[in-house]
Parts: C-alpha cells; structure tokens; sequence
C-alpha cells in the first residue's frame, strides 16, 4: 500500500512544462508594461502645469493609473476580488518565500522579497487597470487579451502535468482551479464591458454617469439619520438576530472585498498545502513504523524495549488520527474569524461615524496621521498573513487538545482502564467542586453578614458598607492561609486562560490579545484601528453628503456666473426695453399655467386672449 501511493503521488516527478508559471511571471511583464503605457498614454491629465522640462511636449497625456481606490471604491466590489483572488497562487509563493526572483546573501533577504513582491505586483497590474480606466472600450479589449493569456497558460500548464509529487493525481488543479474560476469571472466581466462600450460607441445606448462623489448608500444613511425612527421595530428572524443583518444604508468598500476573497482562496491553498505535507510526513512516519517492527521480538519472548515500541507506534498512530481530525474544526474557525471581521468592520465604523469611541483604548483615540496611512496599506497584507499563521496555530493547539482527550480518556477506556478514568475524572470535578463551593461560600457569607440591610427595598444589591468588624477581621484572618494555596491555583488558571485565548484569537487582527495598556504592543491590532480611521475621515457619510453639498452649490454658482457673462458679452443688437421682456416672461407663464388666466384682470389684451391667440387648446 505504501508502494502505491508513492508511486502514485510520483508520477509527474519528470513531467516538464513546455510553460513554466515562474518563467512566464518574467514574460508577462513585457504584455503588462504595453498595457500599462497604453493606458496611461489615454488617460488625460486634468492639470498640466507649466515646467521648465520636456514634459509639456506630452500634453495631457500619460496620466497616473489607478489600480484601485483603496478607500472610498464602492463600485466593481466582486470584480476587483476576483482579481484580486486570480493572484492567489503567487501570494501563497511570496508567503512561503519559495519565489525569488534573485540569487542573493541571507541578508539581502528582505530586499529580494520586496523586488518578488514588485515582480508580481506589476504582472497582476493590468487586471486592476483595466478594470479603473476611464478608455472603457481600449481597456475591455486589453483587459480580456491578457486575461485570456493568464487563462490559456494556466490551462496549458494544469494539461502537461496534471499530477504531482506531493498530492499525486490532480494536483495541479486542486492547486490552480480557485486562479482559473477568477480568471473566467475577468474574462466574462471584460467581455460585459466590452459589449456595453461598444453599443455606447455606436449610439445603441447612453453613457453611464460618472463615479457620483456621493454613494447612494450613502445619501440613504443621511436620510436615515434624518427620518424619526418607527415607535416600533420591525422583528427580526433569528439569522437576523444571532448572525447577521445586511444593512442597506452601508457597502464594504472594495478593499474589504478583495481581502475577503484572497483570504478565502489563500487558505484554501494554505490548507492544502498542509495537507501534502502531513502526507509526506506520514509516509515517513509509515516507514519509521516499519523499521520499529523490525526490533520488536516474539510475543514469547519479552524485550526490554518492546513495551517502548508499542507506546511509540500508539503515540504516531494518534497523532496522525487527531491531525486529521482536527483539519476542519481549524479551517472552520478561520472562515468564521473572516465572516466576523467584516462584521466587526462594519459596527466599529458605524460607532465612529456615531462619534463613539469608548470601544477603542484610550492611547488609541486619537491614532498618528502617518501611521494611519501606512496602515491602510498594510492592512490586506497582514489580514491574509494573521488568517494564514492563526489558522497552523490553531490547528496545532486543537490537535494538543485532541491528544490529551485521547490520553486521558479514550485510550486507558480502550486498554481495559475504564474504572480508573472514572474514579480519576471523579475526584477531579469533586477537588474542582469543592474548591469552587469554598470560593461561592465566601461570596455568600460577605452578603449575608459582612454587609448593611439594603437602603430601599428596589435596590439590587446591598452598599458597600461594611458591617459585623469583629466578625469580618477574624473571617479574613483565618482564610488569610488558605487563600494562598487558592492563589496559586487561580495564577496558574491565569496563565492557562490567557494562553488559550491568546493562541485562539491570534488570527483576529480586529482583538488585541494585549492586556490593557499594552495595545500598542500589537501591531496588527495598531493596523486595523489605523485602517478604521482613514475609512472614517475619507467616507463618512455625513462628512461625504457635506462636501457634496457644497461641491454642487460651487458648480451651480459658477454656471450662473457663466449665464451672466454670456448676456452680456452678447453682441450689440435691436434693444429690447424692460417692459417688453417683462410682458414677454409674462405671456409664457400664462402658457406654461393656463389656470392663472382667470386670475388675471381684463385690461387691453386680456390674458386669455393673448394665450387663445398663441395656444388655442388652452381652456378658460
């Protein structure tokens, strides 16, 4: 059997590309710096000022591209996570550091990273571009090419090896297959794109609007705020109520989206990973097994060292079996953590548009404006880094947990030691029983004798106000003794709850695992609050509709300017008195309301008339 699945998992080990994805990341910068020109060449500059270089020979072109808003994009949310998640594959080989692009000293280490990084980042640019350029028609076509490139090597490469030397059959799609259903999202949402600008080109069909400074989203949580709320609320179902409300007055930005969903695919990956290598592991346990069989002597024939071999062999047996089985609840909690912090996101900003900080610690409220700003730029990448490490710590605490529930309890039940678990987990909860009886019994006597009647009959809880002294200093004294033995107990429960939790929640950028007063300490923690107030100064709703407010007022003056400059750069013509003009506005507002004319008074050319003259269908 341990044959087997060697050979099968080596059945690719000769298998080679004629498209090796490393080699291509190079290639595809050449594609990727021909898109980037192209549209940096149509992006117009809306400001060119007057230098003393060459640069003015350019005109308005070459602008700066955006590959996205990383603050206040609302729009294209999924399509930027798809592509985000189509770069998943060589995130997973920056976060394991398998791809350098230089031979370096271990101390230029960092510096090759961050060319990877830039390497990577500038071969990924034009999906992000394409998707941001205002040339909708160039962009869709250059869009879907080179996403049609990254498809058909992707496919090329999955086709010539299938299979692999961890995983064995069909590797290379489990590993590719999360790049190419994003690749086939890009492909379909350029395709859109292109179909759309092409009917707007032709005339078949308006324009869209540009990006509104103002979100809808956004002007509804203006109303809201505005509206008298209802004297009775709507109920709530329980998914509503113990999951989660969708709120339609606030959108995640782009930015969360796309971190969600690399997250998600990076994990995946990361799971899968972890899989080959327990499974090379466990090949090599098997075959460490094999050798320990070699040494263990007849059943008549007692060894020294058999009774060490047995032990060995069960403590492997169960340690594969408990890594196994603890794979799911460890993944499981970390698409939880990813689900709740965007939930987190979403309540701790709606308390900073409220103007409620008590959530946050006190060093913490008014955080470093520099800071602020790094953080928003470490933040997805250290999001994905705190899921990925949290997830193999988690594993490995449940997998410690797995294992001292198999020692304690299954296997002495298994080896005919039932009687003694029993009679040991027995005494246990009783030690634990009595201690806890001994801690709510002082409890009880400090309420009953040790404190003043209540002073009205509705309060709570008695004053602390000390009665019966005597009594109280001789209770105190004589459990004096018997408290520090209880202390050293509750020291070590301290120790052991802090490790717990903190191991727990490490892949939860969104809690300090810091005691109070240490916050800062934690960078992660440090990264998000920074994260929280750049969303909050940039896309307040409140602030946002404020601004737009005075955007449109400023444009509406200036058309008006602009009316009044046109009428009086008019050129010279017959003059037209003030009381022509006024009969003139008059007679249309007569057209334009047929029910003022009975209001008029008959003079002359009574109103009536004049409008039965120009506009015979209106009625009196």
């Amino acid at each position: 059997m341990l044959s087997s699945s060697l050979r099968t998992r080596q059945l690719n080990i000769t298998c080679v590309s004629p498209m090796d994805m490393e080699f291509f990341l190079h290639y595809s910068l050449i594609p990727s710096i021909f898109i980037i020109l192209v549209l940096s060449f149509l992006q117009r500059r809306k400001h060119c000022r007057q230098r003393d270089d060459a640069s003015h020979l350019l005109g308005k072109h070459f602008g700066i591209i955006l590959p996205l808003d990383f603050v206040g994009m609302f729009s294209n949310r999924w399509s930027y996570g798809m592509a985000f998640g189509a770069t998943a594959n060589k995130v997973m080989f920056l976060f394991s550091e398998g791809y350098q692009p230089l031979q370096a000293p271990k101390w230029a280490q960092a510096m090759v990273l961050l060319i990877g990084g830039l390497e990577v980042g500038l071969s990924y640019f034009p999906f992000f571009a394409c998707l941001s350029s205002e040339s909708r028609l160039v962009s869709a076509v250059l869009g879907f090419s080179y996403s049609l490139i990254w498809f058909s090597v992707t496919i090329l490469h999955i086709t010539h090896c299938p299979h692999g030397q961890f995983m064995g059959q069909y590797e290379s799609i489990v590993f590719y297959w999360p790049s190419l259903l994003c690749l086939t999202f890009l492909l379909g949402r350029f395709l859109y794109m292109f179909i759309k600008s092409l009917r707007v080109h032709l005339g078949w069909e308006l324009q869209d609007e540009e990006k509104p400074f103002l979100e809808a989203h956004q002007a509804e949580h203006v109303k809201q705020l505005l509206t008298k709320p209802p004297l009775q609320e709507r109920k709530k179902s329980w998914f509503q109520t113990r999951v989660y409300e969708w709120d339609p007055c606030f959108q995640f930005p782009s930015r969360m989206i796309g971190t969600t969903v690399l997250a998600f695919i990076c994990l995946y990956l990361f799971i899968v990973i972890e899989f080959c290598v327990f499974v090379h592991v466990r090949d090599e346990l098997d075959l460490f097994e094999g050798k320990l069989d070699s040494h263990i002597r007849p059943p008549n024939d007692t060894g020294t060292l058999t009774p060490v071999i047995l032990q060995v062999k069960e403590l492997i047996s169960v340690a594969k079996g408990v890594w196994v089985v603890t794979i799911l609840p460890a993944s499981l909690t970390c698409v939880n953590y990813l689900f709740h912090i965007l939930a987190c996101y979403r309540k701790h900003i709606k308390r900073l548009w409220s103007g409620n900080k008590h959530f946050l610690p006190v060093k913490l409220h008014s955080p470093s404006s520099s800071e602020s700003v790094v953080a928003i730029a470490r933040y997805s990448g250290w999001q994905i880094a705190y899921i990925l490490w949290g997830y193999l710590i988690i594993h490995v605490m449940q997998s410690l947990f797995g294992m001292v529930f198999m020692y304690s309890l299954v296997l002495p039940i298994t080896h005919s030691r039932g009687l003694e678990v029993l009679q040991g987990l027995g005494i246990g909860i009783l030690t634990i029983a009595i201690i806890v009886g001994i801690m709510v019994l002082q409890v009880w006597i400090a309420a009953s004798f040790f404190l003043q009647p209540k002073m009205a009959p509705t309060d709570k809880q008695k004053p602390l106000a000390l009665n019966n002294r005597k009594a109280f200093h001789n209770f105190n004294y004589f459990l004096f003794f018997y408290n520090v033995l209880l202390g050293l107990g509750a020291c070590l429960s301290r120790l052991l709850t802090s490790c717990i939790l903190g191991t727990w929640l490490i892949a939860r950028i969104d809690r300090t695992i810091m005691q109070k007063g240490y916050e800062r300490a934690d960078m992660g923690f440090s990264t998000w609050i920074g994260m929280l107030y750049v969303d909050h100064y940039h896309t307040n709703p409140v602030l946002v509709s404020f601004c737009h407010i005075l955007i449109t007022g400023h444009r509406e003056r200036t058309l008006q300017r602009a009316i009044k400059c046109c009428y009086l750069n008019q050129s010279a013509g017959p003059r037209v008195s003030a009381r022509s003009r006024t009969r003139w506005l008059l007679l249309q507002t007569l057209i334009n309301n047929p029910s003022l004319v009975q209001l008029r008074k008959a003079q002359g050319c009574s109103g009536r008339a004049c409008a039965q003259m120009l506009w015979p269908s209106s009625e009196s």
